[in-house]
């Protein structure tokens, strides 16, 4: 995450925390009290200037709306603690498919480079 914001000129470092578990064994109702806890215990270590959860495995824009939901308990409402949350909470048309076009931009950028296109050539992306 450092570098990937560094390289966009975004004024944020990086980190990634998570919670162990298999959220497709866990009914609605267990994800969400898991998050909601999660972020009881994370609400002073995150912030729209210190540290702005995102979505990620085992994630969606519902895990986001909990946390905001959750951290506006102890800070008020404050949309910008989470980027990924539903559109009706302030949330990003086109979000979820934002990280492959932005893979397939960086790609295309990098063969213009060499003069070539995408078109027929494959791929494996790890």
């Amino acid at each position: 995450m450092t570098w990937k914001t560094a390289v966009a000129d975004i004024p944020y470092g990086g980190a990634k925390g998570g919670i162990g578990c298999s959220p497709g064994e866990l009914s609605l109702s267990e994800l969400e009290r898991l998050t909601r806890v999660f972020t009881q215990k994370i609400h002073d270590l995150i912030g729209v200037h210190t540290d702005v959860p995102a979505p990620d495995m085992g994630t969606n824009a519902q895990t986001m709306a909990w946390i905001l939901d959750e951290y506006s308990k102890f800070h008020g409402y404050s949309p910008a603690i989470v980027t990924g949350k539903p559109i009706d909470l302030g949330g990003s048309l086109g979000r979820e498919a934002a990280t492959g076009r932005g893979v397939v931009f960086a790609t295309e950028a990098l063969l213009n480079e060499y003069g070539k296109t995408i078109s027929g050539l494959k791929f494996a992306i790890q």
